[in-house]
């Protein structure tokens, strides 16, 4: 890091939270449609509403990474598959600024940035979240695979099962994705990396 001020979030408010995502919504639409199914067979083997799958589809929400690994199981399929642009680089650059710049918030309060979305077929799916305290919706998600959490600034709590840890900068959690998690900011703001498996 250059310097402490390259890490501030910029305020998210008056932004579209699409704008500078991934519009992954027509992605899954796609494949939806080339397997033949109906936005209720995807809701119901994603256990989300099928108003929640419109939604996502039409880019009117951008969902939580749980709610994205739940649906690219539904579609034989994976995040980071759902996750890529088109191209096919074997080595992607992201320098701090663009992460940082490109964070969009999700139905959850924080905001997402996903790592490496030209580099198909990853074995991996690298995010960067940041949460700010008071804007993040208690939740508690479980999917398939394991992560890796490392805190890069700020502090926050992580339950997962049935265990809560305070994580401070520098700190670093992993865990099977099946036990429930959730997070919740505990300093102003967190940023932290999150890497699914």
């Amino acid at each position: 890091m250059a310097d402490d001020t390259s890490t501030r979030i910029p305020p998210l408010q008056g932004r579209d939270t699409t704008e500078n995502f991934i519009h992954i919504g027509k992605r899954i639409k796609s494949l939806r449609m080339h397997q033949k199914r109906t936005l209720q067979e995807i809701a119901d083997s994603s256990d989300l509403s099928k108003s929640m799958i419109s939604k996502i589809e039409n880019n009117k929400t951008v969902p939580s990474v749980a709610a994205l690994v739940k649906i690219g199981k539904a579609l034989g399929t994976n995040i980071s598959n759902l996750l890529e642009q088109d191209g096919w680089a074997r080595t992607v650059f992201t320098t701090q600024r663009d992460a940082i710049r490109n964070l969009t918030l999700t139905e959850k309060g924080y905001s997402i940035f996903p790592y490496a979305a030209s580099f198909h077929e990853k074995k991996m799916q690298p995010f960067l979240f940041s949460a700010k305290k008071g804007e993040v919706v208690p939740h508690r998600l479980s999917h398939e695979g394991e992560e890796y959490v490392f805190i890069v600034e700020g502090e926050m709590k992580m339950t997962v099962g049935e265990v809560e840890y305070v994580l401070k900068k520098g700190d670093s959690l992993y865990f099977s994705s099946l036990q429930k998690h959730g997070i919740m900011p505990v300093s102003d703001t967190v940023i932290y990396l999150d890497i699914f498996v």
